[in-house]
């Protein structure tokens, strides 16, 4: 599954976080320029086209299926290669995956932890069965050629040693959708699945996004044996709000949630039936089909795309019923997926916001979804809370506060100052590992004796910080359209440009965000290891994105460095402490 939220950023691993609230993208297909990619003179063995084609085990399609990863501890992409993933651990979860009926799992890598998982499975003679994952990433020269073919060979190795255990391979991960951050051209891709499908036995596919395989090339459909494809309508309401009618507005409140969830399920479908037409036009309309990504967040998390009014864990269980009843209509028709691999089984702390999607959370409590296909406290130990059906979130309108009059609206500030707002009930939160603490040993100017430090601690893509209200509850600053976001700023020479920014709800409960990089000498930032005073007309942020509705603000004030917006290289490191004071609005 891509990032959610941005999909414009490099990653190494699948499902890496970047940590950024930038504006959604859109995820429309240019279909001819992947049909025209697909080309390159590649002529591969068509398998798919011939009785070579080897057929899904009934291994696989006859089971409930889930993606799995074992991590529990790294608290970001750059910790995972040192976390110890440990038989015991993995047997846990593996117990706690069949406790839910689940028999098959989706690994995505072959080198970092499968052949420990692979080995447990064996060892204790465990009945689940693996689509086995290889990972190939963007070649970038011959050492990332070198390192995919070692990804690959890792693969080949595992599949037949443990060949009673690896139902079937996959080689990539939403490597060839257009809005990939880790493409990989299309005929090394075609050259990557038929190096792997060469030496072994099982069957192979790619898994990508229902948008690549709508208009999946032909090098591609020649070698693989069936299409596993992501079909992901709960991220479409942010990254895309017009796919379909999520929002149900029409519905009275009572039965919105189900309409919601109802309309969600009949979207999957028809993106499904996207994927299927795509290889109809190949005459490829029989090439058996599983989901190898579908999901739903039982926790809107904090830092990602928002997702109020529908990641809530009855809103998960609602998604999961209805897919297991999906994937039993699926094996009783031709036409339907032989699998669907329900991302994902546990949540992992390593994915920030991107988190939250787990069957069970860190803690390896079961979340609602699943509580009652055993019992708590024997089967497994159940997460906390109480729900029925009625407890179902769903789109509501907002609620606008009366508008602040004062003519300053205070954030952060220990000066005295006739006229003024200060804010409640507001928290702060960073981007990844970004360190903030106040700091008693310099303020500015005139602004008592504290102000906030801030310490980067950038991981790959950047660093940041804001200021807003957890639960949702907005302010109306709409009458300072016309004035100023002021703050005092101190740096002893941080390189380059940062970033300021502002998000709000609107009516549609589409948020809507901006940010503005400024550089030394921009509305007076400097670096010079100086207070110094910034001050940035809030025109400015609405001139950047009009949809902005000052009537509903959350996030009051963010900071932060993502550097493929501010010019820096990613992974960029050694970033010196920034220090702010004296946050308001002013009219």
């Amino acid at each position: 599954m891509t990032p959610h939220w941005l999909r414009a950023l490099p990653r190494a691993l699948p499902h890496a976080p970047h940590r950024t609230l930038a504006a959604a993208m859109t995820v429309a297909l240019a279909a001819a320029t992947l049909v025209a990619c697909g080309g390159g003179g590649y002529t591969p063995t068509a398998v798919s086209q011939s009785s070579e084609r080897r057929a899904l085990p009934q291994s696989l399609t006859t089971r409930a299926a889930v993606n799995y990863s074992p991590y529990r501890t790294a608290r970001n992409e750059s910790e995972l290669g040192s976390e110890v993933i440990t038989p015991a651990n993995v047997l846990q979860d593996l117990r706690l995956i069949q406790a839910t009926g689940i028999g098959s799992i989706r690994l995505f890598s072959s080198r970092a932890f499968a052949r420990t998982v692979l080995e447990v499975i064996r060892d204790n003679n465990l009945d689940l069965k693996v689509q086995l994952g290889t990972y190939p990433n963007p070649i970038t020269g011959p050492a990332a050629e070198a390192d995919n073919i070692a990804e690959l060979d890792a693969g080949i190795a595992l599949a037949n040693q443990f060949r009673d255990i690896v139902a079937t391979v996959s080689v990539g991960n939403e490597t060839m959708v257009e809005w990939s951050t880790h493409k990989v051209p299309v005929a090394d891709m075609a050259r990557y699945i038929k190096k792997v499908r060469d030496a072994i036995t099982q069957p192979v596919t790619t898994n990508d996004n229902f948008l690549f395989w709508a208009s999946v090339p032909t090098a591609i459909a020649d070698v693989v044996d069936y299409a596993a494809v992501h079909v992901y309508p709960f991220l479409d309401t942010f990254y895309n709000p017009t796919a379909y009618d999520w929002r149900q507005k029409d519905v009275p409140e009572a039965q919105r949630a189900q309409a919601m969830m109802d309309a969600t399920i009949a979207e999957a479908k028809s993106q499904f039936e996207r994927a299927r037409k795509g290889l109809v036009d190949l005459n490829l309309g029989t090439l058996p089909m599983l989901i190898g990504e579908t999901g739903w967040a039982a926790v809107d998390t904090a830092g990602g795309p928002n997702l109020a009014f529908r990641a809530h864990p009855v809103n998960q269980k609602i998604y999961f019923d209805a897919l297991q009843q999906w994937a039993q209509e699926g094996r009783r028709d031709a036409q339907g997926p032989k699998a669907v691999f329900l991302f994902q089984a546990f949540d992992e702390p390593w994915k920030q916001g991107d988190d939250g999607w787990g069957l069970f959370n860190t803690r390896r409590e079961a979340r609602y979804a699943v509580q009652s296909l055993g019992t708590c406290g024997v089967t497994w130990a159940c997460e906390a809370g109480s729900y029925t059906a009625a407890d179902a979130v769903k789109w509501v309108a907002p609620t606008v506060n009366p508008a602040v009059t004062a003519g300053r609206y205070t954030l952060y500030s220990e000066a005295t100052v006739a006229d003024q707002v200060v804010a409640a009930g507001l928290r702060w939160d960073p981007f990844a590992l970004t360190g903030y603490r106040e700091d008693t040993s310099t303020a500015a100017p005139g602004d008592g004796s504290r102000s906030w430090e801030i310490t980067p601690n950038p991981v790959d893509f950047g660093w940041g910080l804001f200021q807003y209200s957890a639960s949702g509850v907005t302010e109306n600053l709409s009458e300072f359209a016309n004035g100023r976001l002021n703050f005092a700023v101190r740096s002893d020479s941080y390189p380059g440009k940062i970033e300021i920014g502002i998000s709000t709800d609107t009516e549609d409960r589409e948020v809507q965000e901006v940010f503005l990089p400024i550089g030394p000498g921009d509305y007076g930032y400097c670096n010079t290891d100086q207070w110094c005073q910034v001050s940035i007309p809030v025109s400015a942020f609405l001139a950047a994105n009009p949809k902005l509705d000052l009537r509903l603000v959350n996030f009051r004030f963010i900071i932060a460095d993502r550097f493929s917006f501010t010019g820096k290289p990613l992974n960029t490191t050694g970033l010196p402490k920034i220090r702010v004071d004296g946050i308001h609005w002013a009219k």
